[in-house]
Formats: C-alpha cells, structure tokens, sequence
C-alpha cells in the first residue's frame, strides 16, 4: 500500500508530535522537514523530549527511523521549499505563522497537493475540519485546510452533542490554557498589555479566536456563544469551562454525563469520560479532543449547566491533524464527498 508522504514546515512542539506518532503509523511517512534551526538541534529536541524511547537517529541531514527518512532543509517560509521533488501528498505547516489562503498557496505552487495548517486560520479558507463534528462534509477539491485548534475542537464536539440531544439556547466558554510558546518567560515590551507578562508568574486574561469560527463550524449558535481565555503558569494540560443555558430546565447532570458516555463510544478516538479527580498533568500524552470530567459538571437551580474538560493542547491537534489525513485519503479514494 502506498503510503501518505508528508512535508513538515517548522518542527516546533505540534510538528514533533505528529512525526513521533507516525514513526507507528503504516500509513503515512514524513520525508521532509523545513526548519531554521540546525538539524542536530532539532533531532536532541525530538528525541529528548519524547515520554518514551524512540529509535531515530540523524545522519547528515536526515533523520532516519523504521518508518523511513526524512531530509531536513534549511527553510522558514512558504515558497522557500521545492515540495514538488518530494512527490508530497501534504504539508502541515506548523509555524503558526502563516495562516491566511495567500501564504497557504505558496505551498501549493511549490509542489504541495494540499496545505494543513496546525492553527486557526487568519481568515475564511477550503475547511477547518473537527472530527467529530463536520469531518463528513469533506471534498476531495479541499486544499487549504485547518484542523481547528484544542479549544475548538473540544468546544465545537460538546456543543454538537449536548445541543442535538436536548437542545442549547447559549454558551459561554473560558479556556484555562497552558501558556505558549509566543509568551514572554519574563516581562517584556509587546504589541498587547497583558501578553508582554511574564507566561511563567501570571494568570493571563486573553482573547479567544474559538467563538468565531465555532458560528461557521456550527452555523446555528450564530451570535449565541462567546468566550475568552486564561493563559496560566503550566506548561502542559488545559481545561475548557464551557458553561451552557439548556433550553429545558429538566435537562439534568446525569442526562449531559449518560450522553457524553454514549458519544465516548461514538468517537473512542475524540472523547474519554474520566471519573478519577485528576488535574492537568494527569492528561499530559492523551490525544483525545475531549477528556470529559464527569466529577465536575454543575447544575443551577435553573437552566445552566457547567462542564471541565481537558486536553492536552499540542498533542491534541497532532493526533487530530493525522486523523484528518486520514479521513481526506478515504474521501480521496472513494472519489467526492465522505
């Protein structure tokens, strides 16, 4: 069988995941990767931040594992690579950098057949896909895509379930988020107040890009949800507090914990339902969209209900990045519309 062939551009933190997951993967191979930093750097990086032993090693500018090898190249951005000489059916493009369609088709006229980027888009691109939620919508004709973000995925998934099966007049959503790579480790001057403190000392308010594009991913909470986000002192482990008004007041904290025990079987791949009291370090390595708190949902004496959930942000947009592909492969072979 053929496999997939997947150029890398950056090999930041979501990009080693998605190469450390494919190293057991029969279907798909990464046989380039473009980054600014020196390859023996970025095979340490790979290799030394890895939860188990991996077996890759680097030979000149390769880095060569079972599951094949993969050319390093010195490159930043799009267009900077021939991806064409690779015969790539994909490139992610992990930089978080160059999320709008113009950078996007560089890729393409530089030999891509398809560009995934491993954030939100800037702007209206072919789709964002969450599994779970619209990946059946998917074409063949797609070629800029954005598997959303670990708030976007898990907020949207929720959303879908608890509305279609009792029904949802608004939500509000706050991500208590690790902090990122884009932080400040101590002050420093930048183009927003709060961001240019330090991401190790501080809770940080911050802006939340989820509700917008969770109104295109879910045309019907249009103007019915909002929310905002906590960037805070840890380096792993996020929680979404997504608080929903049900439009029956009935709607129970067993009934929202039965049904998402149903949808855990429906998408073993995006949602696990916990029931042990863990806390954001107990998720680190788990790739699920949604690990679902069933200790932690709340019910007002009215129509409010609160839910936890956790993710672990970049390992979960690596695990749903490869489902995406290959969710694109079966629509690819089937010919059309999943």
């Amino acid at each position: 069988m053929k496999k997939i062939r997947i150029g890398l551009m950056g090999f930041g933190e979501i990009p080693r995941h998605i190469y450390r997951l494919c190293l057991n993967n029969d279907s798909i191979e990464i046989v380039a990767i473009a980054d600014i930093g020196r390859p023996e750097i970025l095979h340490y990086l790979l290799v030394s931040e890895s939860s188990s032993e991996i077996n890759v090693r680097l030979e000149g500018n390769f880095l060569v594992s079972k599951n094949g090898k993969a050319r390093i190249m010195m490159g930043g951005n799009p267009g900077d690579i021939p991806w064409d000489i690779f015969n790539l059916d994909y490139v992610i493009d992990g930089t978080n950098k160059y999320n709008n369609p113009k950078e996007m088709q560089k890729h393409i006229s530089a030999g891509a057949s398809r560009v995934i980027i491993t954030h939100l888009p800037t702007c209206t691109i072919d789709r964002i896909v969450i599994v779970g939620v619209n990946e059946n919508t998917i074409k063949s004709s797609d070629k800029l895509i954005s598997a959303g973000s670990a708030t976007t995925n898990a907020t949207a998934i929720i959303l879908k379930i608890l509305d279609e099966a009792f029904g949802v007049e608004c939500a509000m959503l706050t991500t208590v988020h690790s902090y990122t790579s884009d932080q400040p480790l101590r002050d420093r001057a930048g183009t927003d107040y709060r961001r240019s403190r330090s991401a190790a000392e501080n809770i940080i308010p911050n802006d939340s890009p989820s509700p917008a594009w969770i109104q295109k991913i879910l045309p019907e909470f249009n103007g019915r949800i909002e929310g905002s986000a906590l960037n805070v002192p840890v380096p792993h482990g996020s929680l979404l507090d997504l608080t929903l008004v049900m439009k029956d007041a009935n709607t129970g904290k067993g009934d929202v914990l039965k049904e998402m025990n149903e949808a855990a079987k429906k998408y073993p791949n995006a949602i696990e339902v916990v029931e042990d009291p863990i806390v954001s370090t107990d998720i680190i390595g788990n790739g699920h969209s949604v690990i679902f708190d069933s200790k932690a949902i709340m019910k007002s004496p009215g129509k409010m209900i609160k839910t936890l959930s956790w993710y672990h942000t970049s390992f979960t947009m690596a695990s749903r990045i490869i489902d995406v592909i290959e969710a694109y492969n079966l629509v690819d072979k089937k010919g059309g519309v999943k």
